[in-house]
Protein backbone atom coordinates (compact mmCIF):
# COMPACT_ATOMS: atom_id res chain seq x y z
CA UNK A 1 0.00 0.00 0.00
CA UNK A 2 1.48 3.35 -0.99
CA UNK A 3 2.18 6.29 1.22
CA UNK A 4 -0.73 8.50 2.07
CA UNK A 5 -0.21 11.98 0.70
CA UNK A 6 0.98 14.72 2.92
CA UNK A 7 -0.58 18.08 2.28
CA UNK A 8 1.52 21.11 2.95
CA UNK A 9 0.19 24.62 3.14
CA UNK A 10 2.09 27.83 3.82
CA UNK A 11 -0.11 30.57 5.14
CA UNK A 12 0.91 34.19 5.48
CA UNK A 13 -0.67 36.02 8.39
CA UNK A 14 -0.61 39.80 8.28
CA UNK A 15 -0.30 40.57 12.00
CA UNK A 16 0.24 44.30 11.81
CA UNK A 17 1.62 46.85 9.43
CA UNK A 18 5.00 45.75 8.11
CA UNK A 19 5.05 42.51 10.11
CA UNK A 20 4.05 39.11 8.68
CA UNK A 21 4.08 35.63 10.20
CA UNK A 22 4.52 32.45 8.17
CA UNK A 23 2.61 29.38 9.33
CA UNK A 24 3.43 25.99 7.78
CA UNK A 25 0.84 23.24 8.10
CA UNK A 26 1.34 19.55 7.31
CA UNK A 27 -1.53 17.09 7.30
CA UNK A 28 -1.31 13.39 6.50
CA UNK A 29 -0.03 10.01 7.57
CA UNK A 30 3.07 8.24 6.39
CA UNK A 31 3.19 4.48 6.67
CA UNK A 32 5.28 3.30 9.56
CA UNK A 33 6.30 6.71 10.83
CA UNK A 34 5.05 9.84 12.50
CA UNK A 35 4.27 13.01 10.59
CA UNK A 36 7.26 14.54 8.86
CA UNK A 37 8.04 17.34 11.27
CA UNK A 38 7.07 19.55 14.23
CA UNK A 39 7.26 16.96 16.93
CA UNK A 40 5.98 18.10 20.30
CA UNK A 41 8.86 18.63 22.75
CA UNK A 42 9.11 16.20 25.62
CA UNK A 43 7.58 17.45 28.88
CA UNK A 44 9.97 19.36 31.10
CA UNK A 45 11.14 17.65 34.21
CA UNK A 46 9.35 19.15 37.17
CA UNK A 47 11.62 20.63 39.83
CA UNK A 48 11.45 19.27 43.33
CA UNK A 49 8.64 20.72 45.39
CA UNK A 50 11.02 22.62 47.64
CA UNK A 51 12.54 24.37 44.63
CA UNK A 52 9.20 26.01 43.83
CA UNK A 53 9.42 28.12 46.94
CA UNK A 54 10.54 31.71 46.39
CA UNK A 55 14.18 32.34 47.38
CA UNK A 56 14.76 34.23 50.55
CA UNK A 57 14.95 37.98 49.92
CA UNK A 58 18.10 39.71 51.03
CA UNK A 59 17.71 43.46 51.41
CA UNK A 60 20.65 45.81 51.52
CA UNK A 61 21.11 47.55 54.83
CA UNK A 62 19.10 50.77 55.13
CA UNK A 63 18.03 50.73 51.48
CA UNK A 64 15.00 48.85 50.19
CA UNK A 65 15.26 46.18 47.50
CA UNK A 66 15.92 47.49 44.02
CA UNK A 67 16.75 50.99 45.22
CA UNK A 68 19.94 52.58 43.96
CA UNK A 69 22.65 51.20 41.77
CA UNK A 70 25.73 52.61 43.42
CA UNK A 71 28.72 50.62 44.51
CA UNK A 72 29.42 49.89 48.12
CA UNK A 73 27.27 49.48 51.22
CA UNK A 74 25.59 52.87 50.95
CA UNK A 75 25.53 55.97 53.10
CA UNK A 76 24.93 55.64 56.82
CA UNK A 77 21.82 57.75 57.53
CA UNK A 78 23.25 58.75 60.90
CA UNK A 79 26.09 60.42 59.00
CA UNK A 80 23.79 62.62 56.95
CA UNK A 81 23.78 66.23 58.18
CA UNK A 82 20.77 68.25 57.00
CA UNK A 83 20.83 72.06 56.88
CA UNK A 84 17.33 73.55 57.00
CA UNK A 85 16.19 77.15 57.33
CA UNK A 86 15.63 79.57 54.47
CA UNK A 87 17.53 80.83 51.46
CA UNK A 88 20.08 83.67 51.68
CA UNK A 89 21.00 82.69 55.24
CA UNK A 90 24.61 81.55 54.79
CA UNK A 91 23.78 77.90 54.13
CA UNK A 92 26.10 77.65 51.12
CA UNK A 93 29.00 79.01 53.14
CA UNK A 94 28.33 76.59 56.00
CA UNK A 95 27.92 73.60 53.68
CA UNK A 96 31.15 74.34 51.82
CA UNK A 97 33.14 74.54 55.03
CA UNK A 98 31.71 71.32 56.42
CA UNK A 99 32.02 69.50 53.08
CA UNK A 100 35.77 70.18 52.96
CA UNK A 101 36.42 68.58 56.30
CA UNK A 102 38.03 65.09 56.21
CA UNK A 103 35.72 62.26 55.08
CA UNK A 104 32.98 64.73 54.14
CA UNK A 105 31.14 65.81 51.01
CA UNK A 106 28.32 68.21 50.20
CA UNK A 107 24.98 67.72 48.49
CA UNK A 108 23.84 71.14 47.26
CA UNK A 109 20.03 71.39 47.34
CA UNK A 110 18.71 68.05 46.08
CA UNK A 111 15.27 69.54 46.86
CA UNK A 112 13.96 66.22 48.09
CA UNK A 113 12.24 68.19 50.85
CA UNK A 114 10.35 70.13 48.22
CA UNK A 115 9.44 66.91 46.37
CA UNK A 116 7.59 65.45 49.34
CA UNK A 117 7.00 68.47 51.56
CA UNK A 118 5.25 70.77 49.11
CA UNK A 119 3.02 67.97 47.85
CA UNK A 120 2.11 67.01 51.41
CA UNK A 121 1.60 70.61 52.56
CA UNK A 122 -0.67 71.41 49.59
CA UNK A 123 -3.01 68.49 50.29
CA UNK A 124 -6.37 69.42 51.75
CA UNK A 125 -7.52 68.00 55.11
CA UNK A 126 -9.86 65.54 53.41
CA UNK A 127 -7.03 64.09 51.36
CA UNK A 128 -4.76 63.75 54.37
CA UNK A 129 -7.42 61.71 56.17
CA UNK A 130 -8.05 59.47 53.18
CA UNK A 131 -6.58 56.02 52.60
CA UNK A 132 -6.74 56.72 48.88
CA UNK A 133 -4.30 59.65 49.06
CA UNK A 134 -0.74 58.47 48.45
CA UNK A 135 0.47 60.31 51.58
CA UNK A 136 -2.69 59.83 53.60
CA UNK A 137 -2.32 59.75 57.37
CA UNK A 138 -4.01 56.31 57.72
CA UNK A 139 -1.19 54.80 55.66
CA UNK A 140 1.66 56.83 57.13
CA UNK A 141 3.40 53.85 58.72
CA UNK A 142 3.75 52.41 55.23
CA UNK A 143 4.96 55.43 53.24
CA UNK A 144 7.35 57.07 55.70
CA UNK A 145 9.80 54.13 55.35
CA UNK A 146 9.50 54.51 51.57
CA UNK A 147 10.69 58.12 51.82
CA UNK A 148 13.66 56.78 53.76
CA UNK A 149 14.42 54.21 51.05
CA UNK A 150 14.04 56.85 48.33
CA UNK A 151 16.41 59.33 49.99
CA UNK A 152 19.07 56.76 50.85
CA UNK A 153 18.89 55.24 47.39
CA UNK A 154 19.25 58.65 45.78
CA UNK A 155 22.15 59.52 48.08
CA UNK A 156 23.81 56.23 47.19
CA UNK A 157 23.53 57.03 43.50
CA UNK A 158 24.77 60.58 44.08
CA UNK A 159 27.89 59.38 45.94
CA UNK A 160 28.58 55.80 44.79
CA UNK A 161 31.21 54.13 46.92
CA UNK A 162 30.83 56.75 49.67
CA UNK A 163 32.17 55.26 52.89
CA UNK A 164 29.75 54.57 55.70
CA UNK A 165 32.09 56.38 58.05
CA UNK A 166 31.91 59.56 55.92
CA UNK A 167 29.57 62.51 56.36
CA UNK A 168 27.21 63.86 53.72
CA UNK A 169 26.28 67.51 54.30
CA UNK A 170 22.88 68.14 52.71
CA UNK A 171 21.99 71.78 52.11
CA UNK A 172 18.18 72.12 51.91
CA UNK A 173 17.16 75.63 53.10
CA UNK A 174 14.74 76.17 50.21
CA UNK A 175 13.06 72.81 50.81
CA UNK A 176 12.31 73.15 54.52
CA UNK A 177 8.67 72.31 53.78
CA UNK A 178 9.73 68.67 53.87
CA UNK A 179 11.99 68.91 56.91
CA UNK A 180 9.52 67.20 59.25
CA UNK A 181 8.89 64.29 56.88
CA UNK A 182 12.59 63.80 56.19
CA UNK A 183 13.57 63.88 59.85
CA UNK A 184 10.76 61.47 60.69
CA UNK A 185 11.95 59.11 57.97
CA UNK A 186 15.60 59.50 59.03
CA UNK A 187 15.42 59.93 62.83
CA UNK A 188 19.10 59.15 63.34
CA UNK A 189 20.26 61.84 60.92
CA UNK A 190 21.80 65.05 62.23
CA UNK A 191 20.10 68.40 61.73
CA UNK A 192 21.25 72.00 61.62
CA UNK A 193 18.58 74.68 62.02
CA UNK A 194 20.21 77.75 60.47
CA UNK A 195 18.75 81.17 61.27
CA UNK A 196 19.42 84.66 60.01
CA UNK A 197 17.73 87.97 60.81
CA UNK A 198 14.76 88.15 58.44
CA UNK A 199 15.51 91.76 57.57
CA UNK A 200 18.96 90.80 56.28
CA UNK A 201 17.50 87.77 54.48
CA UNK A 202 14.91 89.89 52.67
CA UNK A 203 17.50 92.58 51.85
CA UNK A 204 19.74 89.93 50.28
CA UNK A 205 16.84 88.32 48.41
CA UNK A 206 15.59 91.63 47.03
CA UNK A 207 19.11 92.45 45.82
CA UNK A 208 19.25 89.09 44.04
CA UNK A 209 16.01 89.92 42.23
CA UNK A 210 17.34 93.11 40.67
CA UNK A 211 18.10 93.11 36.97
CA UNK A 212 21.69 92.06 36.19
CA UNK A 213 21.99 90.26 39.53
CA UNK A 214 23.22 86.66 39.72
CA UNK A 215 19.76 85.17 40.29
CA UNK A 216 18.02 87.30 37.70
CA UNK A 217 20.58 86.32 35.07
CA UNK A 218 20.44 82.65 36.01
CA UNK A 219 16.68 82.51 35.60
CA UNK A 220 16.64 84.70 32.52
CA UNK A 221 18.74 82.06 30.72
CA UNK A 222 15.77 79.76 31.05
CA UNK A 223 13.25 82.48 30.18
CA UNK A 224 12.09 82.55 33.76
CA UNK A 225 12.35 85.76 35.75
CA UNK A 226 12.47 85.72 39.52
CA UNK A 227 8.90 85.54 40.80
CA UNK A 228 8.80 89.11 42.05
CA UNK A 229 11.58 90.76 40.06
CA UNK A 230 9.25 93.37 38.64
CA UNK A 231 7.32 93.96 41.85
CA UNK A 232 7.68 97.20 43.71
CA UNK A 233 9.92 97.46 46.79
CA UNK A 234 7.02 97.02 49.21
CA UNK A 235 5.52 94.06 47.37
CA UNK A 236 8.90 92.34 47.05
CA UNK A 237 9.55 92.74 50.78
CA UNK A 238 6.09 91.42 51.67
CA UNK A 239 6.32 88.33 49.50
CA UNK A 240 9.82 87.40 50.64
CA UNK A 241 8.93 87.95 54.30
CA UNK A 242 6.04 85.48 53.94
CA UNK A 243 8.41 82.91 52.44
CA UNK A 244 10.78 83.45 55.35
CA UNK A 245 8.05 82.85 57.94
CA UNK A 246 6.91 79.63 56.30
CA UNK A 247 10.44 78.28 55.82
CA UNK A 248 11.56 79.04 59.36
CA UNK A 249 8.39 77.71 60.97
CA UNK A 250 8.68 74.50 58.94
CA UNK A 251 12.31 74.06 59.95
CA UNK A 252 11.53 74.95 63.56
CA UNK A 253 8.77 72.35 63.74
CA UNK A 254 11.11 69.65 62.45
CA UNK A 255 13.91 70.77 64.79
CA UNK A 256 11.72 70.64 67.88
CA UNK A 257 10.40 67.18 67.02
CA UNK A 258 13.73 65.66 66.00
CA UNK A 259 15.18 63.26 68.56
CA UNK A 260 18.54 62.79 66.86
CA UNK A 261 21.62 65.02 67.10
CA UNK A 262 20.78 68.63 66.27
CA UNK A 263 22.01 72.18 66.67
CA UNK A 264 20.56 75.65 66.23
CA UNK A 265 22.95 78.09 64.57
CA UNK A 266 22.52 81.80 64.00
CA UNK A 267 24.29 83.23 60.99
CA UNK A 268 25.31 86.22 63.06
CA UNK A 269 27.22 83.99 65.51
CA UNK A 270 28.87 82.14 62.63
CA UNK A 271 30.12 85.45 61.24
CA UNK A 272 31.20 86.88 64.60
CA UNK A 273 33.33 83.88 65.63
CA UNK A 274 33.41 81.25 62.92
CA UNK A 275 35.91 78.92 64.58
CA UNK A 276 34.08 78.82 67.92
CA UNK A 277 30.68 78.36 66.26
CA UNK A 278 31.98 75.56 64.05
CA UNK A 279 33.43 73.81 67.09
CA UNK A 280 30.04 74.04 68.77
CA UNK A 281 28.28 72.66 65.69
CA UNK A 282 30.51 69.60 65.58
CA UNK A 283 30.32 69.11 69.34
CA UNK A 284 26.51 69.21 69.50
CA UNK A 285 26.19 66.99 66.45
CA UNK A 286 28.61 64.49 68.00
CA UNK A 287 31.03 64.53 65.06
CA UNK A 288 34.78 64.30 65.80
CA UNK A 289 36.68 67.26 64.42
CA UNK A 290 40.36 67.89 63.73
CA UNK A 291 41.34 71.35 64.93
CA UNK A 292 43.96 71.92 62.23
CA UNK A 293 41.57 70.91 59.48
CA UNK A 294 38.85 73.13 60.93
CA UNK A 295 41.12 76.18 61.05
CA UNK A 296 42.34 75.56 57.50
CA UNK A 297 38.80 75.28 56.11
CA UNK A 298 37.52 78.34 57.95
CA UNK A 299 40.42 80.47 56.75
CA UNK A 300 39.95 79.31 53.16
CA UNK A 301 36.30 80.33 53.12
CA UNK A 302 36.65 83.55 55.12
CA UNK A 303 34.95 86.60 53.63
CA UNK A 304 38.28 88.38 53.47
CA UNK A 305 39.74 85.67 51.23
CA UNK A 306 37.00 85.87 48.60
CA UNK A 307 38.22 87.78 45.52
CA UNK A 308 36.73 91.26 45.32
CA UNK A 309 35.24 90.65 41.87
CA UNK A 310 33.22 87.75 43.28
CA UNK A 311 31.39 89.67 46.00
CA UNK A 312 29.24 92.75 46.35
CA UNK A 313 25.83 93.95 45.24
CA UNK A 314 24.29 91.73 42.60
CA UNK A 315 26.73 88.87 43.35
CA UNK A 316 25.92 85.54 45.00
CA UNK A 317 28.27 86.47 47.84
CA UNK A 318 26.91 89.91 48.56
CA UNK A 319 27.64 91.55 51.88
CA UNK A 320 27.99 89.17 54.85
CA UNK A 321 27.32 92.05 57.24
CA UNK A 322 24.80 91.36 60.02
CA UNK A 323 22.57 94.39 60.39
CA UNK A 324 23.29 95.55 56.86
CA UNK A 325 19.55 95.78 56.30
CA UNK A 326 19.59 99.18 57.98
CA UNK A 327 21.38 100.55 54.92
CA UNK A 328 19.62 98.40 52.33
CA UNK A 329 15.93 98.63 53.16
CA UNK A 330 13.51 101.54 53.15
CA UNK A 331 11.55 102.30 56.33
CA UNK A 332 8.43 100.99 54.57
CA UNK A 333 10.13 97.68 53.77
CA UNK A 334 11.38 97.32 57.34
CA UNK A 335 7.89 97.92 58.70
CA UNK A 336 6.40 95.32 56.35
CA UNK A 337 9.02 92.69 57.17
CA UNK A 338 8.70 93.19 60.91
CA UNK A 339 4.92 92.96 60.68
CA UNK A 340 5.19 89.37 59.43
CA UNK A 341 8.32 88.21 61.21
CA UNK A 342 8.17 89.97 64.57
CA UNK A 343 7.40 86.81 66.63
CA UNK A 344 10.47 85.08 65.18
CA UNK A 345 12.66 88.16 65.65
CA UNK A 346 11.57 88.43 69.27
CA UNK A 347 12.27 84.73 69.85
CA UNK A 348 15.73 84.62 68.33
CA UNK A 349 16.94 88.23 68.21
CA UNK A 350 16.73 91.57 69.94
CA UNK A 351 13.74 93.06 68.15
CA UNK A 352 15.08 96.62 68.17
CA UNK A 353 18.73 95.83 67.40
Amino acid sequence: MGHMPVFRNRTVLDITRGIKAFLSLEVGVVRGQAPLSHKAPPPKEQPPKDALQAPEKKERPDVGPGVGSGVGPGIDPSNMVWIFGTGRSGSTWLMRMMAEMPKSAGWDEPKVGRLFGNFYANANPGELKSRNFILGEPLKEGWVPLIRHFVLGAARNFRPGFGRDSYLIVKEPNASAGASLLMEALPESRMIFLLRDPRDVVASAVDAMQEDSWLYQRRAQGDKKPSFADAGPASAARRRAKIYVKDINDAKKAFEAHKGPKVLVRYEDLRADTIATMRRIYSELGIPVEEEALIRVVEKHAWENIPEEQKGSGKFTRKATPGGWKEDLTPEQVEIIEKFTRPLIEEYYDYRS
